[in-house]
């Protein structure tokens, strides 16, 4: 089986999981934006969640799953036990690691808020609340932190579909909350918005929790540490060392966004932060799933000595990262204000509301390319132990970020915010790419090649028709049923269209590779 093959199918078997998981993400949004709409209370709750979120985006998504997963599998190597007592060496570290954590957000969390969220002082019960939020939420960084070390762990093992299904049962926690919970909630004089934190933290339980019958039938159960930690668990820690320098870094950047959001509009928090959910759709899905299966197939091939397998496993992900990640960028760019609509617009969530999430949707979208890049490039400097390079870029491209966010959003608004992140991935997705073929003997053509060049002439040849054909259909007088069909008719023929520009360009093995294998993958 070839390499890119390989890539893909299990590539795949994570999209189609993480695809359940964010349709059930948008629904969970959905019920949010119809209850809650894009105010006060909502910009209260965003906050609040993104504190336990920033700590996941190191321990769940971060500089964690790329330290164990390479550790893991040379544990692995040596002997089945040994790979065992590595992972629950790490799980009692992590536990504790994220109790603490959890004890300081608790603790702190009236002045954790009033330096995020400054502007919210003003109004005591929007500050009120949000540190209630953030004290009641705190303790999902300890189960999304555990749930994501037995993801790793049973990718590693070649299970990549329940793994990835797991978040959908956070959705499913959300959704339940807020339909058993308000009713009950108003009877007792308690705001509805709590139902929201409540179903956070179940929701964060079942996401570890649904984990473990896999864990133990590949026999990973815990076990006891008659001789103490695994040796690797140092290493691992060690490893994670870079990834708070660069976690403090990610902090600031988010601190001063949240700062500056907060300081435009009302709702403008929960714009960026619907905006952020339709982007993670297609992130999630391509990004994430391509990503981390490249991280066990490169890395397993990377520490057996099979540089030119290695070679294979990254240029072949790159490819399908750009492949499959572009026609969801045109579309997302094409009908971002559609998109909004007629997910989001209805209940308190008004014309106003979906334009300005449009507008953040839009900018975010450019960024989409580049975050596919980002997430194959920065575990693969793990596995190659120079984990120092991602930290450097990312710090490079947080200052960029910033400054870029400070001078613009007084002119131009809180939308500046997701035209920043598309900045600073793009800059730190090139800057990944130039240091890794320094760093290795992969050279520029795997990453920088006429097929990708290609891809991106298509796509942007599609967009360009797209832009002019548009104005002729007057989607916001359409019924629901013929939005919907408008919807899926445009992005049936871009993405059509895209393929059939490179079977004209002249990768027509290609085209015909990929459809071939998504009718094999669906009939099954």
């Amino acid at each position: 089986m070839s390499k890119s093959k390989t890539v893909f199918l299990s590539s795949l078997k994570m999209a189609i999981a993480t695809f359940c998981s964010r349709i059930l993400g948008l629904v969970r949004e959905q019920f949010i934006a119809y209850i809650f709409g894009a105010s006060g209370m909502t910009d209260a709750f965003y906050v609040a969640f993104r504190i336990p979120n920033m700590l996941r985006d190191l321990l769940a998504e971060g500089a964690l799953s790329s330290a164990f997963i390479p550790n893991f599998l040379e544990a692995k190597k040596g002997s089945h036990q040994s790979a065992r007592l590595l992972l629950w060496s790490l799980f009692v570290f992590l536990f504790i690691l994220t109790f603490l954590l959890t004890s300081v957000i608790v603790t702190n969390s009236e002045w954790i808020i009033s330096v995020v969220a400054p502007s919210f002082k003003a109004d005591p019960e929007k500050f009120q609340t949000t540190v209630y939020l953030t004290q009641l939420i705190a303790p999902f960084i300890i189960f999304v932190s555990i749930a994501a070390l037995f993801m790793g762990a049973l990718n590693s093992m070649g299970a990549f579909f329940i793994p990835a299904l797991s978040p959908a049962f956070f959705n499913v926690s959300m959704i339940t909350s807020m339909l058993v919970l308000p009713s009950i909630l108003r009877e007792s004089g308690i705001p509805i918005i709590y139902t929201l934190a409540a179903g956070v933290l179940f929701g964060g339980f079942l996401q570890a929790f649904v984990q473990l019958p896999l864990i133990f039938k590949y026999k990973l159960g815990p076990v006891l540490f008659r001789q103490g930690f695994h040796t690797q668990t140092k290493k691992v820690i060690k490893l994670l060392g870079p990834g708070l320098i660069g976690f403090a870094a990610t902090q600031v950047n988010l601190i001063v966004n949240t700062i500056l959001a907060t300081g435009t509009i009302v709702g403008a928090v929960s714009f960026l932060s619907y905006a952020f959910r339709l982007f993670q759709l297609p992130v999630g899905i391509l990004s994430v799933s391509i990503g981390n299966s490249n991280l066990v197939h490169f890395s397993n091939a990377w520490r057996n000595g099979d540089k030119e397998d290695a070679g294979e496993y990254i240029k072949g992900s790159t490819h399908l990262s750009w492949l499959f990640i572009l026609p969801a960028t045109i579309i997302t760019l094409t009908f971002a204000r559609e998109i909004v609509h007629i997910i989001f617009e209805r209940g308190k969530f008004d014309e106003l509301s979906t334009l300005m999430t449009s507008k953040a949707l839009y900018w975010y979208a450019l960024g989409l390319p580049f975050y596919g890049l980002y997430k194959i490039f920065v575990p693969a400097f793990y596995t190659i132990e120079k984990q120092m390079i991602p930290v450097v870029a990312s710090i490079g491209s947080i200052l960029v970020n910033i400054v870029f966010c400070v001078a613009l959003v007084p002119h131009y608004g809180f939308q500046v915010l997701a035209l920043g992140t598309t900045v600073s991935v793009f800059l730190n997705s090139q800057l990944l790419i130039f240091l890794f073929i320094k760093n290795t003997p992969f050279g520029f053509k795997n990453f920088y090649s006429a097929k990708i060049f290609k891809m991106i002439s298509s796509a942007l040849i599609c967009y360009v028709a797209a832009f002019l054909i548009k104005p002729y259909f007057l989607f916001f007088k359409f019924s629901f049923i013929q939005k919907a069909l408008y919807l899926g008719i445009g992005f049936a023929a871009m993405g059509g269209s895209y393929l059939f520009l490179l079977w004209l360009f002249g990768e027509r093995e290609l085209v015909l590779r990929v459809v071939s294998k998504l009718k094999s993958r669906f009939k099954k």
